[in-house]
């Protein structure tokens, strides 16, 4: 098993100006302690889960770009960015762009959206479900067109591109991983088995996490696609301590013997990678934990430990 890292939460002391340093410490310290991906929403305002949308939230493209700057190994992607939030031809070539700017780091990380309020509060239009669904269908071809030798016209129901032109392109062969986040048993799996190198899933326990998988199984098989080639990756919250006792703050920790079995029952429901949402991913001396669970994980596979 692989870990990553999500940063979700920017609202430190003495920001603004301490985002940046801050921002890039976290990323080198994910870095040097083996985590191998590094991620951000892509969001316009904080989301309800994390706190109010008044909180600090950087731009995801622009902040991974910078980390990118940081860093030398560390893979970057949003998880996940909306399909409205960007025209597909100019999300190929930002996408491309920090491809090329990192050395062939970069993922797609790409859903169908769902935060209406970050919508209307920034004019931003927010079609129905079902629309959705279709741009993110019709955004997906438009990426893997701009990332092939084609670069002709696109024409869909919602997207009309006269020349796919996408030059440079990505580093990355044969393009960038393509993540799809979310669980949706009709619509997102069965993109995922289209199109997709990875899926992201949330922690929602064992069992439900082994359905899913099986789920995308069977979309896999109705589209001749083996289920072996697609990440399963998934979501987690996990911050890490010696002890194990609730940090000052009153976020809960684990103790590395307790994140390891946590990790490897996660392999156990099918999981090949965790990224993990940490509420001390400012803390400096959560690495080298972290750099220990990177240790005893890497050997746990999803077929078993």
């Amino acid at each position: 098993m692989r870990l990553g890292l999500q940063v979700s939460h920017f609202s430190w002391p003495g920001s603004p100006a301490s985002l940046g340093p801050t921002f890039g410490r976290i990323a080198r310290d994910a870095e040097e302690a083996g985590m191998v991906s590094l991620w951000v929403m892509d969001h316009f305002f904080q989301i309800r889960v994390i706190g109010p949308p008044e909180l600090e939230m950087l731009e995801g493209y622009t902040a991974l770009a910078f980390a990118a700057g940081q860093t030398s190994r560390i893979e970057l992607g949003t998880l996940v960015t909306g399909v409205t939030y960007r025209h597909p031809g100019i999300l190929a070539k930002t996408v491309t762009t920090l491809d090329v700017l990192s050395g062939g780091r970069a993922w797609l990380g790409i859903g169908a959206a769902w935060n209406e309020q970050e919508h209307r509060g920034l004019g931003v239009p927010f079609p129905p479900v079902r629309e959705r669904f279709e741009r993110l269908e019709e955004t997906l071809q438009i990426m893997l067109q701009m990332w092939s030798e084609d670069e002709g016209p696109y024409q869909g129901a919602h997207y009309s591109l006269e020349r796919t032109l996408n030059s440079p392109q990505a580093i990355r062969r044969p393009h960038p991983p393509i993540l799809i986040g979310g669980m949706g048993e009709k619509k997102t799996l069965r993109l995922v088995a289209k199109y997709a190198d990875a899926s992201n899933f949330f922690d929602v326990g064992a069992s439900q996490l082994k359905s899913t998988c099986e789920v995308l199984r069977g979309h896999c098989a109705d589209v001749g696609r083996d289920y072996d080639d697609i990440t399963k990756t998934v979501l987690t919250r996990l911050s890490l301590s010696e002890s194990g006792a609730p940090a000052p703050s009153g976020e809960p920790t684990v103790s590395v013997a307790a994140a390891v079995d946590k990790l490897g029952a996660l392999a156990d429901a099918g999981i090949d990678d965790a990224i993990l949402g940490m509420g001390n991913t400012t803390d400096p001396d959560a690495y080298p934990l972290v750099a220990e669970v990177v240790r005893q994980v890497s050997g746990i596979t999803a077929a078993g430990r």
